[in-house]
């Protein structure tokens, strides 16, 4: 999966230009959190957000695309995608300690460090716009 983004300010906001697999590996972290059942609290000390700006920012990101898309996103919504792509792997770690690489995959259709990887380029895109 190409890691790589460039993000432009728009006002309050960021433009920037997603793979349908960059796209999708967004949805599938905030998706897998989603699903957890979260309540707010615990949405908010996950990614910042409560449940109702998670849904809106799942519902935008979800569907299958077969080209890359620009998106129009707030710095709340960075800052949701960039901490789910963090959190996701983290409830995978099983009792005793370990990752459970397989389910992880099974689940998200990802590798972990490509997720890692996807979080570093929303925080260095960030940083460089």
């Amino acid at each position: 999966m190409r890691t790589q983004l460039k993000l432009t300010r728009d006002g309050d906001a960021f433009i920037v230009r997603l793979t349908p697999r960059q796209v999708a590996a967004m949805y599938e972290a905030l998706s897998c959190l989603r699903e957890r059942d979260y309540g707010d609290t615990e949405l908010t000390l996950l990614v910042g957000s409560g449940r109702e700006a998670v849904d809106a920012l799942v519902e935008r990101l979800a569907g299958r695309r077969t080209e890359s898309c620009d998106f129009r996103l707030t710095m709340e919504e960075l800052h949701m995608v960039h901490s789910a792509l963090c959190a996701a792997p983290a409830l995978f770690v099983e009792r005793g300690g370990l990752f459970a690489e397989e389910p992880f995959n099974i689940r998200l259709g990802f590798y972990r460090e490509n997720f890692y990887a996807l979080a570093h380029a929303v925080l260095q895109a960030v940083a460089e716009a």
